[in-house]
């Protein structure tokens, strides 16, 4: 059973989270942006209102995390003073004191994540690697791990761009995922991810080695001013009929958007190329194209940034983007984080979207210290 030591440890936790969580200032905050959205006219101009209430709801999340937090230290306090007074059991106020700690940390890791993008959304791309059939296959689970975690997350999740395997899996596949922080938590994922099976799609039963790619930048909203220069645009577009799976619209007009890249430090030029498949409007498909487009020019400022902090940081493990990431040993029973050297046994459940833990050991190595 905890001792006392430890629920004075809880409370002295609960008072620094009001601190830096600056909950007080935050409830006031809360109230004004409120009453705004009180405004007759506060849907006349869509994006602004848009933008205002996710405004209020980051507020009100952090504030509710924050009450959740104070309701669980008293029941932990109230769990522990019955325990002595024979009315609850020491294993219910174990209890109790689990699910409180489980709440702080998650609290805890949300707070970590001061960067300016971490707040967005994410643009998340899957490529398969060499391998044929096999890799194809391998993406395609790495597709639906990443929508079942944004399904736990409550994170809204929307296939722009899915093209089929030549005979199972896909050969890419591009997903926005919408919600708070989505950026923030799924920075970890990019990287090489490395499959080790018994394939079912090898006639000798061989045990097969298999790689995807994973690349996530930042969803921008209009909060971010991004310039796209239009000399530098240019389009083309498809007839595609979409295979995702379940809740994936069939679509029917695509569009290739093709921009010229130019580095502003060293001059050198690149073609970014971005499919859209999501709508069967041409217009919306053009629309969201360009507003991935933001996303990878913001993404590639954050990169120079990245590179700059890496230099001058010592002691910190540096940040391979590209590198093989983490390895899923199916026959092993181990998924392993080559990063964090954080390893579970439960293959099952990470193909399943369980992967907070690794996007927790990650974020604890490598998310930036408060100034």
């Amino acid at each position: 059973m905890i001792t006392t030591d430890q629920l004075n440890a809880l409370l002295e936790r609960k008072l620094a989270l009001r601190r830096y969580l600056d909950v007080d200032n935050r409830r006031i905050q809360l109230e004004e942006e409120e009453l705004r959205t009180a405004d007759p006219n506060f849907w006349e101009d869509r994006t602004r209102a848009e933008a205002q209430m996710r405004l209020v709801g980051e507020l009100r999340r952090w504030i509710e995390g924050y009450d959740t937090a104070e309701r669980l230290t008293e029941e932990v306090r109230l769990a522990l003073e019955f325990c002595k007074e024979g009315i609850s059991s020491e294993e219910e106020v174990d209890e109790t004191y689990r699910q409180a700690i489980e709440h702080f940390e998650a609290i805890e890791l949300r707070n970590m994540l001061r960067a300016e993008e971490d707040k967005l959304g994410a643009v998340l791309k899957i490529n398969a690697g060499a391998g044929g059939t096999e890799s194809q296959d391998w993406a395609e689970m790495l597709a639906r791990m990443y929508r079942r975690w944004a399904d736990k997350q409550g994170y809204q999740a929307t296939i722009t761009n899915w093209q089929d395997g030549d005979e199972a899996g896909i050969k890419t596949m591009t997903m926005q995922i919408e919600g708070d922080q989505a950026y923030g938590f799924l920075k970890s994922e990019n990287g090489v991810h490395r499959l080790v099976r018994v394939s079912p799609y090898n006639a000798q039963g061989k045990r097969m080695t298999s790689f995807a790619s994973v690349f996530v930048v930042p969803l921008v909203d209009d909060s971010i001013e991004i310039e796209v220069n239009p000399a530098n645009l240019s389009w083309d577009t498809f007839r595609s009929s979409g295979a995702g799976g379940q809740n994936v619209n069939k679509v029917e007009t695509g569009v290739r958007l093709h921009y010229l890249y130019r580095d502003p430090d060293t001059g050198q030029e690149e073609e970014i190329i971005i499919e859209n498949t999501e709508s069967r409007s041409q217009t919306d498909n053009r629309e969201n194209a360009l507003r991935l487009l933001r996303s990878q020019l913001y993404d590639k400022e954050l990169e120079k940034r990245r590179r700059a902090q890496a230099e001058v940081e010592a002691g910190k493990k540096k940040i391979e983007w590209g590198a093989q990431i983490r390895s899923y040993v199916f026959d092993d029973r181990r998924v392993k984080d080559h990063r964090t050297n954080h390893q579970t046994s439960n293959v099952n459940a990470v193909m399943d979207g369980d992967i907070d833990d690794f996007i927790k050991a990650y974020l604890m190595m490598f998310a930036e210290k408060p100034e």
